[in-house]
Parts: C-alpha cells; structure tokens; sequence
C-alpha cells in the first residue's frame, strides 16, 4: 500500500487527518470560525523565543476518551510547528502550503 503511496506521490490518510487538523486548529486559534478558541485550547503561560509565540497548553487526561479529543491529539503537532510555518492569522492558504512541507514522521503510527 505504501509503495502505492509513494508511487503516486500521495500522502498516507492518516498524514491528511493530521493536516486537516492542523488547519482546524489553525481556524479555531485565530478566530476565521464561528468556534471560541477558549473552548477548545489555552495558550501556553511559557513562551521561548525560538518556537513560535502561538504554543497551546496541554491538560493532563487520565481517561482513553479525553485523550483522543481533537484538543488534546492536536496541541503535540501543534506545538512542535517550526518557524518556517507560516502562522500570518489572515493567511489560511499560507499556513495550510507550508505545513505540506513539514515532516510529520514522529507523529505518525505507521510507516
């Protein structure tokens, strides 16, 4: 199936989910759907100068459940983001190009 992928030059479905949730939680954090960021996700108190100024705090969860919430599998992609994303709150399409370029090897299941 992977030589298929690759082949094709096409990325695995679980690679898409993992965009299509990075673009969601790009949507919610600077507001462009009718969702309150607060309802989903708080910023991170700490901030470091080499990450990007947009880390989300993640609350520890105990049940299976919780863990598998879009908040909660989304924040370690999230947070582990570069600087070489582009994170321009007006520019979706930017933000949704350059995550295309990023290597997403550690957070995937399967190879």
């Amino acid at each position: 199936m992977l030589s298929r992928l690759s082949v094709l030059d096409m990325p695995t479905l679980e690679l898409m989910r993992l965009h299509v949730n990075l673009i969601w939680c790009y949507t919610i954090v600077f507001n462009l759907v009718c969702l309150n960021c607060d309802d989903f996700f708080q910023y991170c108190p700490v901030s470091t100068m080499r990450d990007h100024q947009y880390k989300l705090y993640k609350k520890h969860c105990n049940s299976n459940v919780r863990r598998n919430y879009f908040s909660n599998r989304v924040i370690n992609v999230w947070n582990s983001l570069l600087l070489t994303v582009d994170f321009r709150p007006s520019t979706s399409h930017s933000f949704k190009y350059s995550t295309e370029r990023v290597d997403f090897k550690q957070f995937l299941v399967c190879d």
